[in-house]
């Protein structure tokens, strides 16, 4: 049940699973022109849904409604072509809007 890489192209990865082969090609992260194109409501949005909040847990902070958040969230997509909330967190640790924050002491995470 192991998956074994095959090959790797510039766009793609080959995998083998059970004797069938699945090609999974990841999507391009959007280039750092494409946050400068973002308005800041926008990017206060990215920022904390990449830090894991939820819509509800964004609309409180910012004191916006739920609704305002989901078309946030909806426009980041597209605008960023991303497919999912993942890619959108994706894109906004690879491009530096959000860096990882180190583990408090103590707390979990690497020595």
């Amino acid at each position: 049940m192991a998956l074994s890489r095959l090959s790797v192209a510039p766009a793609s990865v080959v995998v083998r699973r059970h004797g069938g082969l699945y090609r999974i090609c990841p999507p391009s992260p959007p280039c750092t022109g494409a946050l400068e194109s973002l308005t800041e409501r926008e990017h206060e949005v990215l920022t904390l849904l990449a830090r894991g909040l939820s819509n509800s847990e964004i609309a409180e902070h910012l004191h916006l409604g739920q609704g305002t958040v989901k078309t946030s969230v909806s426009r980041l997509l597209s605008r960023l072509q991303a497919r999912d909330r993942a890619q959108l967190v994706i894109a906004a640790y690879e491009t530096g809007l959000v860096t990882p924050r180190r583990a408090c002491a103590g707390g979990p995470g690497p020595a």
